[in-house]
């Protein structure tokens, strides 16, 4: 199963490496990852494997969110299924 992540805010150094940090602490693999910055303002997808978590999904969810708090970032966290079925026409 995978999970898509999306944070949002103000850049500044090492959000990649606290959202990848974050991940791992808790058993998610990241798959792939996009990143853009535009001007002060940063954006980031990322797709992780949730196969290996260490806790329950929405403990993952809620963890996640608290981190983008913490950090002054938008960090929301969404299961594949709802993001396909979201998604299709």
């Amino acid at each position: 199963m995978k999970a898509v992540i999306t944070v949002t805010g103000k850049d500044n150094v090492g959000i990649v490496a606290k959202v990848a940090t974050e991940c791992s602490s808790m058993g998610a693999n990241i798959i792939d990852i996009s990143q853009s910055v535009l001007r002060e303002y940063f954006a980031m997808i990322v797709l992780v494997d949730i196969d290996g978590l260490s806790c329950a999904f929405g403990d993952f969810v809620d963890k996640m969110s608290a981190l983008g708090d913490a950090n002054g970032l938008r960090i929301a966290t969404m299961h594949e299924d709802i993001f396909n079925s979201m998604h299709r026409i």
